[in-house]
């Protein structure tokens, strides 16, 4: 275990060391882990522990854009207790993870661009301190991988992804989540980019297209949105011909589709 110490300010020197047996979630499923405590030189009250996950945004502001850390949820895992001096404690907890909790790792790997964490306050002396962050890679759930492999097995080839400040229709978050494609295959006659959002519930999942459509004869190029929703419980080919649908749509212009 690698303490942190924490209430340094305070003089109370209680050290900190919170384990994530696997760092590893989907969105809706239980992130379990646990919060070991080493006290100082002194017997201390510690008024309560909490857990903050935390993803790095992009923000807009005028023609600038800057990138700032959100917390997304924030749950008190444990009440008051006494942590007697250097007498360790530990704490297990277990946290629904958000539906809508952004992709950051997709097959074991990282997601560039992404950046998620889980930071451990602890309440001591009237006061709150925050440990350091550490990294929380979420997976994403069945469906959204077919959406995902759908996409790759039709040519498009991943370009980024990123957090953008804004609440989407359907949505509870401060932020969404955009990732990006290079438009390929067939579909680079009618698309430059393609950028995919997910909004997941319990039962079943919005998808939201957005693409940068080429320009054709006497036209500018322009975006085309498309929204479609599907079901967990739905057949994994469902989600496919729903993509491919919404990808027909959005390539229609005059019928030169």
């Amino acid at each position: 275990m690698v303490f942190r110490k924490l209430m340094a300010a305070f003089g109370a020197g209680v050290e900190v060391d919170t384990v994530l047996p696997n760092t590893t979630v989907r969105p809706g499923e239980p992130l379990r882990g646990v919060v070991n405590f080493r006290g100082g030189s002194s017997d201390y009250k510690v008024e309560g522990i909490y857990i903050d996950l935390t993803a790095v945004v992009e923000v807009e502001s005028g023609d600038n854009e800057y990138k700032t850390t959100y917390s997304f949820l924030r749950q008190q895992v444990a009440g008051t207790f006494q942590l007697g001096s250097g007498a360790q404690h530990q704490h297990p907890f277990e946290i629904a993870m958000p539906w809508e909790t952004p992709i950051s790792a997709i097959g074991g790997h990282p997601l560039p661009g992404m950046k998620l964490g889980v930071q451990t306050e602890l309440a001591l002396a009237g006061a709150l301190d925050k440990g350091d962050l550490d990294p929380l890679f979420v997976s994403p759930l069945p469906v959204q991988e077919h959406v995902i492999g759908a996409l790759d097995r039709l040519g498009f080839q991943f370009k980024k992804a990123d957090l953008e400040r804004g609440t989407l229709y359907g949505s509870t978050m401060p932020f969404f989540q955009e990732i990006e494609y290079y438009a390929g295959g067939q579909w680079r006659k009618y698309f430059n980019e393609l950028e995919l959002t997910f909004i997941a519930g319990p039962r079943q999942m919005d998808v939201i297209l957005e693409a940068d459509k080429r320009g054709g004869f006497l036209t500018s190029s322009h975006d085309a949105y498309n929204r479609f929703t599907v079901r967990y419980d739905d057949q994994p080919g469902q989600a496919e011909q729903a993509l491919q649908r919404g990808l027909e749509q959005m390539a229609r212009h005059r019928g030169w589709f």
